[in-house]
């Protein structure tokens, strides 16, 4: 299988890849900077909907501590993660897959792979354990690309994550404990089999990892052409943790797993208390999440000494999260209590038809995802109206659940919400590593949608 090359040799979708490179890398904002313009933009639209500016200040700084519960579990997410993906026995794992590629632009769609493969089972430990990876693969594989290896990283919370384990949508749908009585109304629980289960979406998943490690791999730059780790201004250093040796009689704790071996069993028996009476899907909730990774990060560092030098080196990624998710949170109350997100829905919903409505919902989705980076929270705000107006027409409720994961996710290419946690591991800046996103934006759109589209016709409401 061949690439089309240009007169130079280099394939075409290398060109366009370091072309979009280039040019975000130049004019792509630092990503407080688009927080801060994402505000604004959404400010000058309340006031062109007849809102007053004391209104929408008002809204934007009581939704500014909206997401002060989600900050702390994102960073905690990224805390965790990291701790877990430094432990000796996944760290091991991460450079010994490092070590399989060869060439450059196979190094480029292995690390999209993994990156896929582990958003399908959590979209945070994927962000993490694909960054580990990156850097790893772009130590050992001469010329391979270091902004094309961190898009790759990227990948699966752009692409396939809410097709999978970690989906907010689909467990929100599947719980009834968690579901608002509000859509449970419309809807009903939907079990998991009519989202996730669907052969449609696993088909529409594959498709996806297909696609998107053919993009990467053409995509990824010639040797003669690639920007190493060194180039990139980051200096390589293994995500080790030397503990050393105990040196005075009061850090024998430190040392000890005595007390890590008695905080795990406490975690594990909450653990198993908690699926014995809710069910094993309990430990998707994010709560459980955050404490199910705390827990197992410190089980796998054994010693306390070694727990607490991994938080502390996954502290410097987190620092982005802290400041950025209050702004988005201030965005999201304006753009509800507005009424916007609800006008802008209705014109979507009005030009629909039982066959279109899923491409609706689909560019609706995509588009609103640019303001509001929370699949979970984004969907509590869309289901009210998507399922009645999917009731209404006829499509499969289940269908609409997977229509907006599959689109969900194409917002993220673009936007540097979700990438916080990656770059800040690798050193980079969103602008380092959106041009090759937005390549992939650019080929998943149409598929994505024609997907969706086609796959309607398959499925009874």
């Amino acid at each position: 299988m061949t690439a089309p090359r240009s007169a130079a040799g280099t394939p075409m979708l290398a060109r366009i890849g370091l072309s979009l490179s280039d040019w975000f890398e130049k004019w792509f904002p630092d990503a407080f900077a688009l927080a801060l313009s994402a505000v604004a933009v959404v400010f000058v639209a309340c006031l062109l909907t007849g809102n007053t500016v004391l209104d929408t200040a008002q809204r934007f700084g009581t939704g500014f501590w909206d997401l002060v519960t989600f900050t702390m579990q994102m960073s905690m997410i990224v805390v965790t993660g990291y701790a877990v993906a430094t432990s000796p026995p996944v760290y091991a794992l991460i450079r010994k897959l490092a070590s399989v590629p060869r060439g450059a632009r196979g190094a480029v769609a292995f690390v999209a792979l993994f990156s896929m493969l582990a958003s399908l089972i959590s979209w945070s430990f994927s962000l993490i354990f694909s960054a580990l990876l990156a850097r790893e693969v772009a130590h050992r594989v001469r010329g391979a690309d270091y902004r094309a290896l961190g898009a790759a990283a990227y990948l699966g919370v752009g692409s396939v994550w809410a097709l999978g384990l970690s989906s907010s949508a689909a467990l929100i749908m599947g719980a009834p404990a968690s579901l608002p009585d509000s859509i449970k109304r419309i809807s009903g629980v939907i079990p998991l089999g009519q989202t996730l289960g669907l052969w449609q979406s696993l088909l529409v998943a594959g498709l996806l990892i297909a696609v998107s490690m053919a993009v990467a791999f053409y995509s990824a730059p010639g040797e003669g052409q690639a920007r190493s780790m060194k180039q990139m201004g980051v200096d390589y250093a293994p995500a080790t943790n030397d503990i050393g040796k105990r040196e005075k009689p009061g850090e024998w704790l430190e040392y000890s797993p005595l007390l890590t071996i008695v905080a795990c069993v406490l975690g594990f028996g909450y653990f198993v208390l908690e699926i014995g009476a809710k069910g094993v899907g309990v430990v998707l909730d994010l709560n459980h999440y955050v404490f199910l990774f705390l827990i197992v990060g410190m089980l796998l560092h054994w010693r306390p000494k070694s727990f607490v030098n991994a938080i502390a080196a996954s502290v410097t990624p987190v620092g982005g999260v802290l400041i950025q998710y209050p702004m988005y949170a201030g965005i999201v109350r304006m753009l509800t209590d507005s009424g916007l997100s609800t006008q802008i829905s209705h014109f979507f919903v009005s030009v629909s038809t039982t066959h279109t409505f899923p491409v609706m919902v689909g560019i609706y989705s995509a588009l609103l995802g640019l303001f509001i980076p929370s699949a979970g929270g984004k969907w509590l705000i869309e289901a009210p109206y998507l399922l009645e107006a999917g009731k209404t027409l006829g499509v499969h409720l289940g269908w609409i659940v997977q229509t907006y994961n599959a689109t969900e996710a194409l917002a993220n290419l673009l936007h540097p919400f979700w990438m916080l946690p990656l770059v800040g591991i690798l050193g980079l800046k969103a602008r380092d590593i959106v041009g090759y996103s937005m390549l992939q934006f650019v080929v998943h759109v149409p598929i994505v949608l024609l997907l969706v589209w086609l796959l309607n016709y398959t499925l009874a409401a």
